[in-house]
Protein backbone atom coordinates (compact mmCIF):
# COMPACT_ATOMS: atom_id res chain seq x y z
CA UNK A 1 0.00 0.00 0.00
CA UNK A 2 1.34 3.69 -1.26
CA UNK A 3 -0.29 6.55 0.85
CA UNK A 4 0.02 10.04 -0.83
CA UNK A 5 -0.05 13.22 1.66
CA UNK A 6 -0.37 16.64 1.66
CA UNK A 7 -1.45 19.27 4.17
CA UNK A 8 -1.61 23.34 3.99
CA UNK A 9 0.66 25.07 6.30
CA UNK A 10 -2.36 24.77 9.38
CA UNK A 11 -2.34 21.15 9.22
CA UNK A 12 2.03 20.92 8.72
CA UNK A 13 2.65 19.39 12.43
CA UNK A 14 -0.69 16.13 12.32
CA UNK A 15 1.38 15.67 9.16
CA UNK A 16 4.57 15.05 10.30
CA UNK A 17 2.79 13.20 13.39
CA UNK A 18 1.00 10.97 10.61
CA UNK A 19 4.16 10.48 8.61
CA UNK A 20 6.20 8.81 11.74
CA UNK A 21 2.99 7.27 12.70
CA UNK A 22 3.15 6.00 8.83
CA UNK A 23 7.08 5.25 9.14
CA UNK A 24 6.72 3.00 12.18
CA UNK A 25 4.07 1.10 10.75
CA UNK A 26 5.85 0.56 7.44
CA UNK A 27 3.72 1.93 5.25
CA UNK A 28 5.03 3.87 1.97
CA UNK A 29 4.13 7.05 1.43
CA UNK A 30 4.59 10.15 -0.84
CA UNK A 31 5.12 13.41 1.02
CA UNK A 32 3.09 16.29 -1.61
CA UNK A 33 4.04 19.10 1.01
CA UNK A 34 3.89 21.72 2.15
CA UNK A 35 6.77 21.21 3.94
CA UNK A 36 7.01 24.62 6.59
CA UNK A 37 4.36 26.36 8.65
CA UNK A 38 4.31 29.15 6.19
CA UNK A 39 1.28 30.29 4.59
CA UNK A 40 0.25 29.14 1.24
CA UNK A 41 -2.81 28.03 -0.21
CA UNK A 42 -4.10 24.56 -0.26
CA UNK A 43 -5.23 23.53 -3.59
CA UNK A 44 -1.86 23.78 -4.74
CA UNK A 45 -1.43 20.25 -2.48
CA UNK A 46 -4.59 19.11 -2.57
CA UNK A 47 -4.44 18.83 -6.41
CA UNK A 48 -1.24 16.48 -6.41
CA UNK A 49 -3.14 14.00 -3.72
CA UNK A 50 -5.71 14.09 -5.77
CA UNK A 51 -4.19 12.95 -9.07
CA UNK A 52 -1.71 10.52 -7.70
CA UNK A 53 -4.62 8.55 -6.06
CA UNK A 54 -6.65 8.61 -9.73
CA UNK A 55 -3.83 7.86 -11.36
CA UNK A 56 -3.45 5.17 -9.25
CA UNK A 57 -0.13 5.91 -8.44
CA UNK A 58 -0.88 5.84 -4.94
CA UNK A 59 -3.61 3.52 -3.23
CA UNK A 60 -5.25 6.27 -0.81
CA UNK A 61 -4.87 9.92 0.17
CA UNK A 62 -4.59 12.01 3.37
CA UNK A 63 -5.37 15.47 3.13
CA UNK A 64 -5.04 18.46 6.32
CA UNK A 65 -5.93 21.77 6.44
CA UNK A 66 -7.65 23.29 9.47
CA UNK A 67 -11.18 21.73 9.03
CA UNK A 68 -10.55 18.98 6.05
CA UNK A 69 -13.10 21.04 4.29
CA UNK A 70 -11.35 23.07 1.78
CA UNK A 71 -9.02 20.08 0.75
CA UNK A 72 -12.14 17.64 0.64
CA UNK A 73 -14.10 20.51 -2.17
CA UNK A 74 -10.53 20.06 -4.27
CA UNK A 75 -9.96 16.54 -4.29
CA UNK A 76 -13.82 16.05 -4.89
CA UNK A 77 -13.34 17.97 -8.40
CA UNK A 78 -11.48 15.01 -9.67
CA UNK A 79 -13.47 12.13 -11.19
CA UNK A 80 -13.19 8.99 -9.16
CA UNK A 81 -12.04 10.86 -5.86
CA UNK A 82 -14.18 10.25 -2.96
CA UNK A 83 -12.34 12.48 -0.24
CA UNK A 84 -14.22 12.67 2.92
CA UNK A 85 -13.81 14.69 5.91
CA UNK A 86 -13.48 13.01 9.31
CA UNK A 87 -13.45 13.64 12.99
CA UNK A 88 -14.10 10.17 14.22
CA UNK A 89 -13.40 6.72 14.39
CA UNK A 90 -17.11 5.80 13.07
CA UNK A 91 -17.13 7.91 10.38
CA UNK A 92 -13.74 7.01 8.91
CA UNK A 93 -15.05 3.15 8.91
CA UNK A 94 -17.86 4.29 7.13
CA UNK A 95 -16.15 6.23 4.86
CA UNK A 96 -14.57 3.21 4.01
CA UNK A 97 -17.18 0.52 4.48
CA UNK A 98 -19.99 2.07 2.51
CA UNK A 99 -18.55 5.21 0.39
CA UNK A 100 -14.87 3.34 -0.29
CA UNK A 101 -13.44 6.78 0.51
CA UNK A 102 -9.89 6.55 -1.53
CA UNK A 103 -9.01 10.18 0.24
CA UNK A 104 -9.12 10.74 4.40
CA UNK A 105 -9.44 14.38 4.94
CA UNK A 106 -8.82 15.75 8.45
CA UNK A 107 -9.40 18.72 10.58
CA UNK A 108 -6.09 19.65 12.03
CA UNK A 109 -7.61 22.68 14.19
CA UNK A 110 -10.11 20.38 15.44
CA UNK A 111 -7.97 17.15 15.60
CA UNK A 112 -5.32 16.14 18.19
CA UNK A 113 -2.34 14.35 16.02
CA UNK A 114 -3.25 11.38 18.47
CA UNK A 115 -6.99 11.32 17.75
CA UNK A 116 -5.83 11.82 13.87
CA UNK A 117 -3.79 8.90 14.26
CA UNK A 118 -6.74 6.70 15.56
CA UNK A 119 -9.09 7.89 12.60
CA UNK A 120 -6.31 6.97 10.24
CA UNK A 121 -6.02 3.42 11.63
CA UNK A 122 -9.86 2.81 11.09
CA UNK A 123 -9.65 4.35 7.83
CA UNK A 124 -6.63 2.02 6.80
CA UNK A 125 -7.48 -0.85 8.39
CA UNK A 126 -11.39 -0.83 6.91
CA UNK A 127 -12.29 -2.88 3.79
CA UNK A 128 -15.01 -1.17 1.32
CA UNK A 129 -17.95 -3.80 2.22
CA UNK A 130 -19.57 -4.09 -1.85
CA UNK A 131 -22.92 -5.61 -1.80
CA UNK A 132 -26.06 -2.54 -1.78
CA UNK A 133 -23.05 -0.21 -1.48
CA UNK A 134 -21.40 -0.63 -4.77
CA UNK A 135 -24.65 -0.09 -6.74
CA UNK A 136 -24.26 3.33 -4.81
CA UNK A 137 -21.36 4.05 -6.19
CA UNK A 138 -22.42 3.27 -9.46
CA UNK A 139 -24.66 5.75 -9.25
CA UNK A 140 -22.17 8.19 -8.38
CA UNK A 141 -20.29 7.46 -11.14
CA UNK A 142 -23.02 7.53 -13.35
CA UNK A 143 -23.45 11.16 -12.27
CA UNK A 144 -19.18 11.66 -12.57
CA UNK A 145 -20.06 10.81 -16.08
CA UNK A 146 -22.52 12.89 -17.10
CA UNK A 147 -21.14 16.22 -15.03
CA UNK A 148 -17.33 15.78 -15.22
CA UNK A 149 -15.23 16.19 -18.31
Amino acid sequence: MKIAIASDHRGFKVKNEINRYLEEQNIEYEDFGTYTEERMDYPEVAVKVAEAVQKKECDLGILICGTGFGMSLVANKYKGIRCTPCYSEEAAKFARAHNDANILALGAEHLTPHDAIRILRVFLATEFEGGRHSERLKMIEEVENKNMK
